[in-house]
């Protein structure tokens, strides 16, 4: 049994122009212990997809049909109470941006306590020790400095490390991670990638890492979900899907990957995918999508 099965789940916006159909009927799975990979463009529904799992749509979402299944467990049949005791517990997220989501007005003890005590039961000395010892965790070197600093005085890399620390807290079984290297350069990119392998090796935990850059994805999934206007286009082990990937948005997807001009040979534009996300008040049918590779210089 997989620890997080999506099965047909419908879903759709009420707006002011009409009914957007995001989700007709969206099928995925986690297994235990993996690193699923979902990479698309901005808009092709992958934040959406997070918040669903979460019970956390804004209210003029709608879902209309389908099952979200954690552990056994079936979200949505859960009452608001219910959802709470498995939100931070079980089931983690970190946002994509850690200085929106610390407040900036309280020390980073202050808001990890918090949290400790809300969800493992923590308080006083222990709670303490406990947050201690997960910022080591994300290796944090000071991490006694770090409780006692305000969120702006810390680095962005090492704010997404306390974000990652607060996630861990519960010890949950999947964590979902949204473009959780965006807002850090290529360095702490690579540290804060290389810092996920560990931790899952370490840990009995999945994750789905949510990210636009199929280059991000491949250096740490065990398996990638290729998102387009709302639907699974291709899906397959990460080295299978970049050595071969077998849909055009894909091959187009990694076709615009960034590659060093020395390594070209010569000065050339850089490849891109032409055209705009479909208009999902009127989708596409997926059977008729075009061959996007011929967009691709």
């Amino acid at each position: 049994m997989p620890l997080l099965d999506i099965r047909g789940l419908r879903l759709n916006f009420e707006t002011e122009t009409g009914s957007l159909e995001l989700f007709r009927s969206f099928n995925l799975t986690v297994e235990r212990k993996e690193i699923l990979g979902i990479v698309g463009e901005s808009g092709s529904g992958k934040s959406t997809l997070a918040y669903a799992i979460l019970r956390l749509l804004p209210a003029n979402a709608r879902i209309l049909g389908g099952e979200i299944i954690l552990d056994g467990q079936s979200l949505l049949e859960l009452r608001e109470d219910e959802i709470r005791k498995i939100r931070g517990k079980k089931l983690t997220m970190v946002f994509q941006d850690a200085s929106t989501s610390l407040n900036p007005l309280f020390r980073v003890k202050d808001q990890m306590l918090a949290v400790i005590k809300e969800n493992v039961g923590l308080e006083g000395s222990p709670a303490r020790q406990h947050a201690v010892q997960l910022l080591k965790q994300v290796e944090l070197p000071d991490a006694e400095g770090v409780m006692d600093s305000f969120p702006f005085e810390l680095s962005g890399g090492m704010q997404q490390r306390v974000m990652l620390s607060m996630a861990l807290s519960s010890n949950p079984k999947l964590i979902i991670a949204d473009e959780p290297t965006s807002s850090v350069d290529s360095t702490i990119q690579e540290q804060i990638l290389r810092l996920f392998r560990r931790l899952r090796a370490e840990r009995d935990f999945s994750m789905i890492l949510i990210t636009h850059s199929v280059a991000v994805a491949q250096e740490v999934c065990d398996r990638l979900a290729v998102m387009y206007a709302g639907d699974i286009v291709e899906e397959g082990p990460a080295g299978r899907v970049m050595a071969s990937p077998k849909h055009p948005y894909t091959e187009a997807l990694i076709r615009s990957i960034p590659v060093p001009r020395s390594t070209r040979g010569r000065k050339e534009d850089l490849p891109v995918v032409w055209g705009q996300v479909p208009d999902l008040m009127n989708p596409p049918d997926p059977s008729a999508m075009l061959s996007l590779s011929k967009g691709v210089s």
